[in-house]
Parts: structure tokens; sequence; C-alpha cells
């Protein structure tokens, strides 16, 4: 799947869910709306059109399903968004090379003091796929640069 489609696309709006729902609620939401549109469940007056437009939904539906309610696509998924939501919402205001961060070993997490004392954290299971931190007292946002 392409990364570009893959993030620009709210999966969330799509079972009408939120980021911070459970895998169970992700399925419920996704099971209810499947029965919906599902077309062997669609009734045989229904508009040619609009049948249409209802696999259609059902497509992205199961789409969603694909991605929220597999775990490792569901983080990969979300850090892109939040890099996407990141990238769209504050300028960047420096470039920090990863080395110049402090690593914390008990919080597993890199660590760079903001101007306004507040830090910047960067978590090592993000450390591959985030590029954009924020600072978690003021909006400012730096770009982690990575040597690899």
């Amino acid at each position: 799947m392409a990364s570009g489609t893959f993030a620009e696309k709210d999966w969330y709006g799509v079972l009408g869910a939120k980021p911070t729902d459970s895998l169970t609620e992700l399925r419920q939401k996704y099971q209810k709306l499947a029965i919906m549109y599902h077309p062997d469940k669609q009734s045989a007056d229904v508009p040619a059109g609009e049948l249409k437009e209802r696999v259609q939904r059902f497509i992205e539906i199961d789409q969603a399903w694909k991605i929220l309610g597999n775990e490792e696509r569901k983080k990969d998924y979300d850090l892109q968004q939040r890099e996407l939501e990141l990238t769209k919402s504050w300028p960047v205001d420096a470039q920090i090379a990863l080395e110049d961060m402090s690593w914390d070993n008990d919080e597993d997490c890199y660590s760079f003091l903001c101007r306004c004392g507040g830090k910047y954290t960067l978590f090592e299971n993000e450390a591959d796929a985030v590029s954009l931190v924020g600072c978690n007292t003021c909006s400012l946002i730096v770009e982690i640069i990575k040597n690899n």
C-alpha cells in the first residue's frame, strides 16, 4: 500500500471511531458498519447508483478495518497521522540531530530541552518513523535528523 494514500485517508473517520478507541471498540464499529453496507445485505429496491455508493462504502470500511484492526499497521498509521498533522499544523522551529538528544534509559526515549523549558520527547519505538516532534509545553516543533 502506498504510504501517501495510507496516511492521508482518515480511517478512523470511515469507522466513526477515535484513535483512543480500543481494538474491541474498533471491531464493534467495523462489524456494525460492515453488516449495514455489505452488498449481500442490501434490499432489491435500492437504486443502482445508491447501491454502487454503498458497495464503495463497504470497501472503505473493510480497508479501514484491515489497517486499524492490525496492531502493527495501526501503529504505523497513527505515527504517519501524527507526523502529517504536525507538518500541516505548525512550522518547524529547528532541526536537531538524533545524536544531540539525551537518552533516558528509564523511559526508553530521547529528549531535548526546548527554549521554553519544556522538552521534546521521541520514544524509541517512534525513532524510525517520526521525524517531527512537538514540545510538551509549547507549540514549537523540531525536525529530528537521523544519520544513517
